[in-house]
């Protein structure tokens, strides 16, 4: 998206493509007055719905419908907008568009163009109706799978998050002035620290950053969802695990080895939190190879899903597990899954309704995990409990608010700058102007988050992503 031509008034179709009972044609720009004058035959009051024909070249009506008027600045956009209700069908909806683009010229506005993704709200937040972190929410809010995903969402619209993050930002700042007015007088940096009391300062910073972190890192899981992959030999019961937690049948489920030859996903909620669960090809002794052509892929798939999992449910049949050939064929896996750090590994022991004895056996308390039963649901409960702890998950929505990759990698680095303040300090020969620095590179970062401080390069990709009309 190209940021210097968003003077141009636009217009687009801002309802969903397809046929409804409503359909919305939103217009924004400055002077659209004229523009609805000729559109509606009336003169609108602002912010009052007008009902009446939406005319075209002829004079003649395209529909009925409402208009409703919101002069700059107290509109969505911060410019002047208009937005056209008429019945939702295609031809109504590009009709009015068209007539838009055509009235343009006679209302004495430049040239009207079609918005691009996401161009009304990207004026929204160039215009300081909103910052970058709650332009990002419209999207979430728009694309949330959860009801708790909505909620989250929408506390983020209302700027929630943004001011916990503004409120951080200001205490890096009170701090680095605090700092740089002591370069200033070097006689004092000796006792500067002690004084100001900067050590206990930059402590109090770093724990709610810490706090800000840990909330951060719960609402991207509620926005991106856990990804959780199902591995281990043929016939332990992946598919049927699948099917259990999906509460369909999606995988064939046969008591024939190496039935699943590629990956069949699913995405469930586990208290609000979208998981997206993939079923892959049964893994064998040796690790990359199966008896035909299709399997080897399927395998090479499973471990390709594996390596990006944020959890690895790794699956064992209790009716096998004291079997020779079939421990020897799990520790091979085992040894190749060293990969996959501990916190993401889960050892889950399927068919313990099968099982010949309820007590866990050597191979069983070998490995620490999970009993279950996928085809009788006991043992689901704690399974999902479990998923939701070992990837840091939401203990409750209440209070959280949505968030992104790029939202927790700022405030990591942050977290970093703020740790190297922190080594300036606590040395006995304290360096303050590096200390003041990585007070300013902390600072950077959270401005990055609501786009205080953002590339333009930034910004286009991020409203690129929003639907045309938003």
């Amino acid at each position: 998206m190209q940021l210097g031509h968003h003077q141009d008034p636009v217009v687009a179709i801002a309802t969903a493509p397809g046929r409804g009972a409503v359909g919305i044609v939103r217009v924004s720009g400055a002077a659209l007055a004229s523009l609805a004058q000729r559109l509606t035959g009336a003169t609108l009051v602002p912010r009052r719905a007008h009902y009446g024909p939406f005319l075209d070249a002829q004079g003649q009506p395209i529909d009925q419908g409402l208009a409703l008027y919101f002069p700059a600045p107290h509109s969505y956009t911060g410019e002047d907008v208009l937005e056209l209700q008429a019945h939702g069908g295609p031809v109504v909806l590009q009709l009015l568009l068209a007539r838009c683009l055509e009235l343009a010229p006679e209302a004495g506005l430049p040239r009207m163009r079609v918005a691009e993704p996401g161009e009304f709200t990207q004026r929204a937040f160039l215009n300081d109706k909103l910052d970058l972190a709650q332009a990002e929410a419209v999207a979430d809010l728009i694309d949330a799978s959860t009801e708790a995903a909505a909620r989250s969402a929408s506390r983020s619209l209302a700027g929630a998050f943004s001011s916990q993050v503004d409120a951080l930002a200001e205490g890096i700042v009170r701090l680095r002035m605090l700092v740089e007015a002591t370069l200033d007088f070097p006689e004092e940096e000796i006792d500067f620290l002690e004084k100001a009391d900067a050590r206990g300062q930059l402590a109090g910073l770093q724990a709610r950053l810490d706090e800000l972190l840990t909330r951060t890192r719960q609402g991207a899981l509620l926005r991106e969802g856990l990804r959780v992959v199902l591995a281990g030999q043929p016939n332990v019961g992946k598919s049927s695990l699948l099917n259990a937690l999906a509460g369909a049948e999606l995988a064939i489920v046969t008591p024939i080895a190496g039935t699943t030859r590629d990956r069949v996903s699913e995405t469930i909620q586990i208290h609000g939190v979208p998981v997206h669960v993939t079923d892959t090809a049964g893994l064998r002794a040796d690790t990359d190879t199966g008896p035909d052509e299709v399997e080897r892929i399927g395998i090479a798939r499973s471990w390709e899903a594996i390596g990006g999992a944020d959890a690895v449910l790794f699956l064992h049949d209790l009716t096998r597990v004291e079997e020779p050939t079939y421990q020897a064929a799990d520790a091979a896996i085992a040894e190749r899954l060293h990969s996959v750090e501990p916190a993401r590994l889960l050892h889950v022991f399927n068919k313990a309704d099968l099982a010949a004895s309820t007590s866990p056996g050597t191979f069983e308390q070998a490995r620490p995990g999970l009993r279950l039963s996928a085809r009788s649901g006991t043992g689901l409960d704690a399974l999902r409990e479990s998923l939701l702890e070992r990837a840091g998950g939401v203990a409750s929505a209440e209070g959280l608010f949505i968030a992104r990759t790029r939202h927790v990698q700022a405030l990591r680095e942050a977290e970093s700058h703020l740790a190297w303040a922190a080594e300036h300090a606590a040395q006995a020969d304290a360096s303050l102007d590096l200390f003041a620095e990585e007070l300013r590179l902390a600072h950077e970062a959270l401005q990055r988050i609501t786009g205080a401080f953002s590339a333009d390069d930034l910004l286009g990709e991020i409203f690129s992503r929003f639907c045309i009309g938003k």
